[in-house]
């Protein structure tokens, strides 16, 4: 079978309760997403299982949570409130609206698109007119007041819900080094929500306005920092891999120059294929995470002492300097940066299109055991048979208090094998009138649809080990 398609995902995930759309009961708002009782415990087992892989088994990274509204000068001094645009263009005749730098024309060429706007040569992709408007710079930063009193005019009382969960790092990365001791190279993660005003969302959980990010800053020497992008390239295609994402729906991406962020020296993108239904090569792809050398811009844009180049002190309005002090060197510099950073949504649409798989007819979702949310359905053979349902329900008590377990008697077996195959369950506990006698079950694994007799009192040891 060929990879599946992101409708097939969508299908699946409305009818299972993996993502429902948001605000649903009053039409929903575009590309705005909430995550059902599977979908939840899904992203849960994602960002532990990241945040084990990144913080806890490693003796050089801290975690961090920071706030989601900052002081506004946080984004004035990173950059973000001057550059943090999507340049935009309306199609007059359909009124639909599009991120200029997304289209495309016959012979591009050297030709800019705003050139070739100009000269109506870009079709609308929705209606497949030329008549599109100039292009206007349009800020992806969501907008909000604080204060008793705030209002439209008091530029003191704007903020902005955070676009990238970064900031809150480099902006505590002093307290950190004081507060840890730590000495270069080491780093900082965190998870947390983003918010982005986007142009064009879409194509399900891939793009939208509101999502979590797996963030981590990497501080370093600054000759360090080029031999460090391509480490953590090579750290997380292992990573990825291990989540069961397949090598063969990986490709990376070198962004040009011209393509970086104002932050970036060199930015590597992990790209997945997530239409692998386009027939264009080079359309099935999309951004799965960027790993980036930010170099000391986001060091010396946070502190007080750095000038530019005509002496002027860069942050007038910061209280503290960032500065690295090595005690082996005796030197005194601003650190380096490099970034991983990887979305919860993004990643869990890949874990899912890898995983899905269809077996004499049947779909059955083949996720890590340690990614599956439920990890042992408990099915009595007969539910009117009190003895039976009540040993059921034990066992499912008893697992429980070591891994997400459900109990079902809403169907035949038949049925209640393919459900929890369909969700990723990766064992079933048949319950029968021979469990009564002896206090065994059975065990079907979701893979191999293999059956076998394990007794109750060591389910839990079996389940932890097997596979």
């Amino acid at each position: 079978m060929s990879a599946p398609n992101i409708e097939t995902i969508v299908n699946l995930s409305k009818r299972r309760g993996f993502v429902y759309p948001a605000s649903d009961i009053y039409g929903g708002l575009g590309s705005a997403w909430d995550y059902g009782p599977l979908g939840v415990e899904l992203a849960n087992n994602i960002k532990q299982d990241w945040w084990k892989w990144m913080v806890h088994e490693r003796d050089d990274i801290e975690g961090i949570d920071s706030s989601i509204i900052q002081n506004r000068l946080v984004w004035k001094y990173c950059g973000h409130e001057e550059t943090f645009n999507d340049m935009m263009t309306d199609c007059r005749e359909c009124k639909s609206r599009h991120r200029a730098d997304k289209l495309e024309f016959e012979g591009m060429g050297d030709m800019s698109v705003d050139d070739a706007i100009a000269q109506s040569l870009v079709q609308c992709p929705n209606c497949g007119k030329t008549d599109l408007t100039e292009p206007r710079p349009f800020l992806t930063m969501l907008k909000t007041r604080i204060g008793a009193v705030a209002d439209e005019e008091d530029y003191n009382s704007l903020a902005y819900l955070r676009p990238e969960t970064a900031q809150g790092i480099f902006i505590n990365f002093g307290h950190i080094l004081t507060t840890s001791k730590r000495k270069l190279p080491f780093g900082i993660a965190q998870i947390g929500k983003a918010f982005r005003n986007e142009i064009t969302p879409g194509n399900f959980i891939l793009r939208t306005r509101e999502f979590e990010q797996m963030e981590m800053e990497y501080f370093c020497r600054p000759e360090e920092a080029p031999a460090l992008v391509d480490e953590w390239v090579e750290n997380y295609l292992e990573w990825l891999g291990s989540l069961g994402v397949s090598k063969d729906n990986i490709d990376l991406y070198e962004v040009p120059d011209d393509e970086l962020a104002h932050y970036s020296v060199r930015t590597v993108d992990i790209m997945y294929r997530y239409f692998p239904e386009r027939e264009e090569e080079d359309r099935q792809w999309d951004e799965l995470m960027g790993i980036a050398n930010r170099t000391d811009f986001d060091t010396k844009s946070h502190s007080k002492k750095p000038q530019d180049e005509e002496g002027k002190r860069i942050n007038p309005d910061s209280t503290d300097d960032l500065s690295y002090f090595d005690p082996y060197t005796n030197e005194r510099f601003y650190p380096y940066v490099v970034e991983p950073a990887i979305g919860v949504n993004r990643t869990l649409l890949a874990v899912l299109m890898d995983a899905y798989t269809v077996k004499d007819e049947r779909v059955v979702l083949k996720l890590k055991k340690r990614l599956a949310p439920i990890k042992a359905a408990v099915l009595p053979l007969k539910k009117n048979k009190s003895e039976i349902v009540e040993l059921a329900k034990k066992i499912k008590k008893d697992l429980s208090k070591t891994m997400r377990s459900v109990y079902d008697d809403t169907a035949g077996i038949g049925k209640l094998y393919a459900r929890q195959d369909e969700i990723g369950t990766p064992s079933c506990i048949t319950v029968d009138f021979d469990s009564l006698d002896d206090q065994t079950v059975t065990v079907r694994d979701r893979d191999t649809w293999e059956q076998e007799r394990v007794p109750a009192e060591r389910l839990t040891e079996f389940l932890n080990t097997e596979g």
